[in-house]
């Protein structure tokens, strides 16, 4: 089992920046795609970006393209996503999941086994 835990939210202005982090537990950690995706008030649930188990390819959102960046360090169990040049738009909870394929982080959600709880990110205008 993977057990993940966000943190990094918080209140920043448009234009600003912050790093959220995924905590992950367990030996299989560096076995997983890894993805963010993030939920809007009244919103469904949507892909932002996502890592493979090495760290060597990234996908992203085409709306944060140029804007964030995801990473790993498999050796803290832990997923990053620099975010940058931040939008009122950006608003919502943000959680981290473990899937098996980058297909499943962006379009079979309900399949994924593994979530963090999320954490809240705000941009003010």
């Amino acid at each position: 089992q993977v057990q993940l835990v966000e943190s990094g939210g918080g209140l920043v202005q448009a234009g600003g920046s912050l790093r959220l982090s995924c905590a992950g537990s367990g030996r299989t950690f560096s076995m997983y795609r890894m993805g963010w995706i993030r939920q809007a008030p009244g919103k469904e649930r949507e892909f932002v970006a996502a890592i493979s188990p090495s760290g060597g390819t990234t996908t992203l959102a085409d709306f944060v393209k140029g804007r964030f960046t995801i990473s790993r360090d498999n050796a803290k169990n832990t997923v990053y996503l620099q975010m940058n040049n931040l939008r009122p738009e950006d608003t919502a909870v943000y959680f981290c999941a473990a899937g098996l394929t980058t297909t499943q982080l962006m379009r079979d959600m309900k399949t994924l086994a593994y979530w963090g709880q999320g954490t809240q990110v705000t941009v003010s205008s």
